[in-house]
């Protein structure tokens, strides 16, 4: 269905040549599988010549498993844009935050009792092995962590901080900190209702799918972008064609042309085959 922009905004373009996904409650079921549907879009994206990118707020090895059934031979971006590399790891940007940042954001996790991971490079660095979501998140990206006493002498080369925390409310409070402290230093979006994003700040799903589109040499007016969370927002924002998913929050509908189903209901397959193929 459509749904009114939060800002003023042409209507979505008639021409699709790619499309730039979100993987995590966009791309993949609850449980992080890739259907059948979703599969069988990806391959008429194919045949129809339109070429499919990934972005995520995922380390680099995070993302490395759906290329191969995706049949994804482009760049993708992890990091939420933080990190562009191609399908044999080789890395064609990246961006980091200034160590004083690092350490600012930090130490205000802390504050805030949310635990704090570090990305740097395709490492995930933790200081707790036993913290919330640090087992769900190695079976999620099939990535071990590697565990630090502290994260002293790790402040350099950070693509993304990441905060975890059980309790929803506080991290969105957290979240509304850090954007206003860290403003014009880093990019501060969750990523979902457990996690916060932490990033440079030119390293959003925007300038991430403007990056993918100049690579494959395709006008961002011509790409359609499809995601979930708030962080998915400013490629929304960019996409000649905007998708947001059913389970999507209603904030993030509002930055959309168009909304699917949800990721229970194949809503990824259904967009491909309702607002994108239609536009080859």
């Amino acid at each position: 269905m459509s749904v009114p922009p939060a800002q003023t905004r042409s209507g979505p373009s008639g021409r699709v040549r790619m499309v730039v996904s979100d993987i995590d409650g966009t791309l993949v079921t609850p449980e992080k599988r890739l259907t059948h549907g979703v599969l069988d879009a990806a391959k008429a994206l194919r045949a129809a010549g339109i070429t499919l990118c990934l972005v995520s707020s995922r380390a680099p090895r995070g993302m490395e498993m759906f290329l191969g059934p995706l049949g994804i031979d482009t760049p993708y971006a992890g990091l939420n844009g933080g990190l562009v590399a191609r399908p044999d790891g080789t890395i064609l940007s990246r961006l980091s935050l200034a160590p004083e940042t690092t350490r600012e954001a930090v130490g205000t996790l802390h504050e805030d009792d949310v635990s704090a991971w570090l990305f740097i490079g395709r490492d995930w660095l933790i200081t707790d092995p036993h913290g919330p979501y640090v087992a769900r998140e190695r079976e999620t990206v099939q990535t071990d962590p590697v565990v630090v006493p502290d994260f002293t002498g790790h402040y350099h080369d950070v693509g993304k901080i990441m905060g975890a925390s059980t309790d929803f409310p506080r991290l969105a409070q957290t979240e509304a900190r850090l954007a206003t402290l860290l403003a014009g230093h880093a990019s501060v979006h969750r990523s979902s209702d457990y996690y916060l994003d932490i990033t440079h700040p030119q390293a959003n799903k925007g300038f991430a799918a403007m990056e993918l589109a100049r690579l494959m040499g395709v006008d961002i007016g011509e790409v359609a972008c499809i995601g979930d969370m708030n962080n998915d927002v400013p490629m929304l924002d960019e996409a000649g064609v905007a998708i947001a998913m059913g389970n999507a929050p209603d904030a993030v509908k509002t930055h959309a042309h168009f909304v699917t189903a949800a990721n229970t209901a194949d809503g990824w397959a259904k967009a491909m085959q309702d607002y994108v193929l239609p536009r080859a």
